[in-house]
C-alpha cells in the first residue's frame, strides 16, 4: 500500500469519528466492545466491512499502534479496500499495520523466519502452473508408466496433495475421498507426493500450500517465535471466517495465545467451500475453543427488500447446524420473488431471456442484473437463447458453455463424423490419446489425408485405433444426441477423470449438451448452430461497452456480490440440491446456504425458476428443489406460463402431450390423446422417465 502524506487541507479535528451517529447500534457494540475473543456473525448485507474498519480506526485512535493490529483477509481486494477505508476514516496512513490475506501474511512472516523451517529468506514461491510442471518432473524422474492406464494428470495430481495438506488429511485419503476411481494408483501417488516435497525442499521453493503449513509449523515448534508474535500482535481481526480451513484456524489461535483479542466476522449461513477443505465447524464450534467468547449478531440487511428476506430467512431455518438469526431490512416493502415453473430449459431460457429485455426496458441496465445456477452445466440453453436474442453477457467463474474444452473435444468428434477429412478435428481427438503427443497425433493425420484407413504401428496404432473405435460407434447413429453419449460411454470419460480434477462436472456438462441437442435431426445443422454459438462466445462485442453485459456466474463466483434484479434458475431436485452433495457429509445443508447465498444476492427482484421437462428423446420430468417445496405458503407469486409443447419452438416434432401448470394436487402432465390430466410421479432422483412411465 502507497504511502499515504497528510496533506495541509486535512484538519485532524475534522477526521474525529463519531461512531454513535455513523453506525447501527449492532455494528457500535462490535467496535466499541470487541476486546477479548469475539464472534461477529455478520448476515448478508449487514455492513460487515464497515464494522471492521470502523474497528481497526478505533483501535488506533484510542492508542493502539498499527503495528500491533493483524487484519486477515481470503482476497487482496478485499485487505486493499479495508486498508483504504481505515486511511480514510482516520485521515491518515496507519503506517505499520499488518493487513492482507493468510497466504500474505504468512509470506511476510516467513522472510523473517524461513532457517527455522528448513528455508532460507530467499525462498521463491510457485505459482499452480509451476507446481504442476514440478509434479510432472517428478512423475517422469520416477519413471511412471502414464500410458499403460491414463495415469492422473499434474493437474490432478496437485489438485489431490494440494486438498490433503489444506484438509490436514493423508495423500491416501485425499485421493479416495476426490478420486476413488484412482485406488489403484494410491501408492504411486504417495511415491510422487514424497518426491515432490523432497525436490521442493532441495530447491528452496514453497507453494501456496506451504505458506500456510509452514507459518503452522514455525508457531507449534518454536515457542519463543510464537510468544513473540503473539506478543506483538495485540488485536487479531479475521474476516469470512467461515472459509478458514484447520491450517488458517491453528494458525490465528496461534497468534492470539498472549492477548486473546481475537474479533472473527462471518457468516455459517454462508459457508460454501468444503470443497476447498474450508470447515465450518471453525466458526460454529468458536465459542468452545475460546472460553467466554462474546457473540455480536448484525443482522440489520441494507441491501435486500424485506419480501427476499422473508424467503431468504425461511430457506436458512431449515438448516439444524447453525447460529440462529434472522434479517431484518432497511428498504421499504417492493414485490414477492416469482417463482416459475417452465415446460423444459428452452422455455426456462426463453422467460429469462424476455424478463431481462422487460427490466431493461424499463430502466434496470444489463450489469444489474445476473442469472445464477448451481453448476456451469445449466448455462447452455441460456447462453444460446441471450446469443439469439443479441444479449451481451459476461460468464463468471469459468468460460463460455461452447468454449470449454470438453465441450469442443466432443464436438471436435462431431465433425469427423460429418467431415472425416476434417484434420483439425482429428488432431486434437488423437491429441487426447494416451502417449501422444502433437508430433505424433500430426504425423497420423497427414497418413489419414492420403488413405482413410492407414497403416500405422506401435502408440500411434493404438491411438487411431481406439479414436475409429468411437468415430464407428458413433456413425451408428444418425441424431447429434445419439453420437454425443456415444463419445460419453467410450474412453473418453476415463480421459476426462485422469486429466481434470472437475471430471464430475465436466461430465455433467456433456449430459447437458447431449440433452440440449435432441431436437436436432442431423449433426450437420447441429454444428452449424454450435459454430455459430461458440463465434459469439468468442468475444464478439458488437460494439457494447463491457459495463453494460448481463452476468452469467454460479453461485460459488457470486457470493460477496449484489445486482438489483437476480435469476436463480435450474431448481430442480438433483441438479439443485446437486445429487452428489447428499451422499457427502454436511452435504445437504451446505447446498442450502448455496441457495441462500443464491437469494440473498438480489436488491429488489429474485426469480426463482426450474424446468420441470428436459430432454426429447430421453424425456425426463422433474420435480422442484426440495428449498423450494419447504418454502412456507405466501412468500412467492407463482408466474404460470403458457402450456408449451415439450422441446424449444424452435426445435423437434410435436409429442402428443404438454405441460401443464401446476395445481393443488402438484405438477401434471396433459395426454393430448387422451383429454386427461395425469400427475407426474417421481422417481428415483426425482425424475420420471419416458412417457410410457406416465
Amino acid at each position: 500500500m502507497k504511502e499515504f502524506v497528510l496533506q495541509n487541507r486535512f484538519d485532524p479535528a475534522h477526521c474525529k469519528i463519531d461512531y454513535r451517529k455513523e453506525l447501527n447500534e449492532e455494528q457500535v457494540e462490535v467496535v466499541l466492545n470487541g476486546d477479548g475473543p469475539c464472534l461477529v456473525l455478520a448476515g448478508a448485507g449487514s455492513g460487515k466491512t464497515r464494522t471492521i474498519t470502523y474497528r481497526v480506526a478505533y483501535l488506533i485512535e484510542n492508542g493502539v499502534s498499527p503495528e500491533n493490529i493483524l487484519l486477515l483477509t481470503f482476497t487482496n481486494k478485499a485487505a486493499k479496500e479495508m486498508l483504504g477505508r481505515v486511511e480514510g476514516l482516520l485521515c491518515a496512513n496507519p503506517r505499520g499495520m499488518w493487513g492482507g490475506t493468510f497466504h500474505s501474511v504468512a509470506n511476510r512472516l516467513l522472510r523473517s523466519y524461513a532457517p527455522y523451517v528448513g528455508h532460507t529468506p530467499n525462498f521463491t514461491i510457485m505459482d499452480e502452473e509451476d507446481a504442476r510442471d514440478l509434479i510432472k518432473s517428478c512423475v517422469k524422474e520416477l519413471a511412471v508408466d502414464t500410458t499403460a492406464r491414463k495415469f492422473p494428470s499434474p493437474a490432478n495430481l496437485h489438485n489431490v496433495i494440494s486438498y490433503a495438506m489444506n484438509a490436514s488429511i493423508s495423500v491416501r485419503e485425499s485421493t479416495l475421498k476426490k478420486h476413488p476411481n484412482f485406488r489403484d494408483f494410491v501408492p504411486t501417488i504417495e511415491r510422487i507426493a514424497e518426491l515432490y516435497e523432497a525436490r521442493k525442499s532441495q530447491s528452496d521453493i514453497v507453494d501456496f500450500d506451504d505458506l500456510l503449513l509452514l507459518v503452522r509449523k514455525l508457531l507449534y515448534e518454536n515457542p519463543v517465535v510464537r510468544d513473540r508474535l503473539a506478543t506483538q500482535f495485540q488485536y487479531i481481526l479475521v474476516d469470512e471466517f467461515q472459509d478458514t480451513n484447520t491450517i488458517q484456524a491453528d494458525i490465528v489461535r496461534q497468534l492470539a495465545s498472549v492477548h486473546n483479542n481475537v474479533l472473527v466476522v462471518g457468516d455459517d449461513a454462508q459457508s460454501i467451500y468444503s470443497f476447498r477443505a474450508a470447515q465450518i465447524r471453525n466458526i460454529l464450534q468458536f465459542p468452545q475453543t475460546y472460553p467466554g467468547a462474546k457473540t455480536f449478531r448484525l443482522v440489520t440487511n441494507y441491501r435486500s427488500s424485506p419480501e427476499i428476506l422473508s424467503l431468504a430467512n425461511a430457506v436458512i431455518a431449515q438448516n439444524r447446524d447453525q447460529f440462529k438469526k434472522d434479517l431484518r431490512a432497511v428498504r421499504p416493502p417492493f414485490e414477492k420473488p416469482s417463482l416459475v415453473p417452465a415446460a423444459n430449459q428452452f422455455q426456462e431460457a426463453q422467460y429469462i431471456a424476455e424478463q431481462i429485455l422487460i427490466l431493461r426496458a424499463d430502466g434496470t441496465e444489463l450489469r444489474d442484473m445476473a442469472v445464477l445456477f448451481r453448476g456451469s452445466f445449466q448455462s447452455q440453453a441460456l447462453e444460446f437463447e441471450l446469443a439469439k436474442r443479441d444479449i451481451p453477457y459476461d460468464f463468471r467463474g469459468g468460460m463460455k458453455f461452447f468454449q470449454r474444452a470438453h465441450v469442443k473435444d466432443v464436438v471436435s468428434h462431431l465433425r469427423i463424423v460429418a467431415n472425416p477429412k476434417d484434420e483439425l478435428a482429428w488432431a486434437r481427438v488423437l491429441g487426447m490419446q494416451p502417449g501422444i503427443g502433437d508430433v505424433t497425433a500430426r504425423k497420423i493425420v497427414e497418413k489419414l489425408q492420403v488413405d482413410p484407413n492407414p497403416t500405422v504401428a506401435g502408440k500411434a496404432g493404438i491411438a487411431l485405433a481406439s479414436v475409429k473405435k468411437t468415430v464407428a460407434a458413433m456413425s451408428q447413429y444418425t441424431k447429434p444426441s445419439h453420437m454425443i453419449r456415444a463419445v460419453i460411454a467410450s474412453g473418453y470419460r476415463d480421459y476426462l477423470e485422469a486429466e481434470y480434477p472437475d471430471f464430475m462436472d465436466r461430465l455433467d456438462d456433456l449430459e447437458q449438451f447431449a440433452l440440449f441437442a435432441e431436437p436436432y435431426e442431423a449433426v450437420s445443422t447441429f454444428l452449424e448452430e454450435v459454430t455459430l454459438t461458440e463465434d459469439y462466445g468468442a468475444g464478439k462485442s458488437n460494439g457494447t461497452d463491457d459495463r453494460e453485459r448481463l452476468v452469467l456466474s454460479t453461485i460459488h463466483q457470486a457470493k460477496g456480490l449484489e445486482w438489483d434484479a437476480v435469476f436463480v434458475m435450474g431448481l430442480v431436485d438433483g441438479k439443485f440440491p446437486h445429487q452428489r452433495s447428499l451422499g457427502e457429509e454436511g452435504g445437504l445443508e451446505e447446498e442450502r446456504r448455496l441457495f441462500y447465498v443464491a437469494a440473498t444476492r438480489a436488491r429488489k427482484h429474485l426469480f426463482l425458476t426450474y424446468p420441470i421437462s428436459s430432454g426429447d428423446d430421453t424425456l425426463m420430468f422433474g420435480q422442484p428443489s426440495q428449498f423450494v417445496q419447504e418454502l412456507p405458503d405466501g412468500l412467492v407469486e407463482e408466474v404460470r406460463l403458457r402450456a408449451s409443447t415439450f422441446g424449444s419452438s424452435n426445435f423437434g416434432a410435436k409429442k402428443p402431450f404438454h405441460y401443464a401448470a401446476p395445481d393443488d394436487d402438484g405438477p401434471t402432465i396433459v395426454l393430448d390423446s387422451l383429454g386427461e390430466k395425469k400427475p407426474m410421479k417421481p422417481m428415483v432422483g426425482g425424475f420420471l422417465r419416458n412417457v410410457e412411465d406416465l
